[in-house]
């Protein structure tokens, strides 16, 4: 199994118009060793100025899991497949996550 200290996993956030685009994006991410999964949290209400204007909408929000390593590879996926103009896209970093399930992720986007 891959070292997960050598790898840093991170946790990366996203929204999507809905649960059916958040799906494809989602396991053509894991299908191609980006990610190693993601969880999809359906209808959540965001709410956000855009155009001068106070937004709200229904999203799907996807929660994926990864390494460090691999965040710019899925930024080129996020510039090239996600449908917003400006995609919402939070790396956060592992703060003392199960080594086992880190060493799982570092594993599974290696290849």
């Amino acid at each position: 199994m891959a070292s997960a200290d050598q790898e840093g996993c991170v946790v990366v956030l996203t929204t999507m118009p809905d649960e059916v685009s958040a799906g494809d994006f989602a396991q053509r991410l894991v299908e191609q060793r980006v990610i190693a999964c993601a969880n999809i949290v359906p209808r959540i209400t965001s709410i956000y100025r855009w155009d001068d204007r106070v937004k709200r909408d229904q999203e799907a929000l996807v929660i994926m899991k990864t390494t460090r390593a691999r965040v710019p590879v899925l930024k080129d996926f996020m510039d090239d497949l996600h449908p917003y103009e400006v995609p919402e896209m939070m790396v956060l970093p592992d703060s003392g996550a199960h080594r086992a399930y880190l060493g799982w992720v570092a594993e599974e986007v290696a290849g």
